[in-house]
């Protein structure tokens, strides 16, 4: 059941942030944070038009569509906002190994360890072959 709350707009508030939001996509299976990219109201509509994720690349300076390159898209099972409208949650299906562009199946790869930095996770492609240039 949807509830609506009394004066609370349906969509991220892109006044904040400078119109950037932190946007996390979350495997929608197993839970897992897969990454943290920023989306602007043109990719919020997008992905919600589409149903897959598309973000703003800062470096870029442009819409990134997930998996464009790499074909490891995904597909946007639900959206949630928080409590102050300025983070996006997705609950997404990854299609393809890896969110991310290091090869990796999530971004967040690497444990902090008094030692350093600890690779946790398993790389699943070779960035070099996937993203030839």
């Amino acid at each position: 059941m949807i509830r609506t709350v009394e004066d609370s707009p349906a969509e991220p508030d892109f006044s904040k942030g400078d119109g950037l939001l932190p946007a996390i996509a979350q495997d929608a299976a197993t839970g897992d944070v897969l990454m943290m990219a920023y989306m602007n109201a043109e990719s919020y509509a997008e992905t919600l038009d589409t149903g897959r994720a598309v973000y703003f690349s800062r470096s870029r300076g442009k819409l990134w569509r997930k998996g464009e390159e790499s074909g490891n898209v995904q597909q946007v099972e639900s959206v949630y906002l928080d409590c102050d409208r300025d983070t996006i949650l997705l609950r997404v299906t990854q299609v393809g190994d890896a969110a991310c562009h290091e090869g990796y199946r999530s971004c967040f790869f690497r444990r902090v360890t008094p030692q350093g930095l600890e690779v946790v996770g398993e790389r699943v492609f070779d960035p070099a072959e996937v993203y030839k240039k």
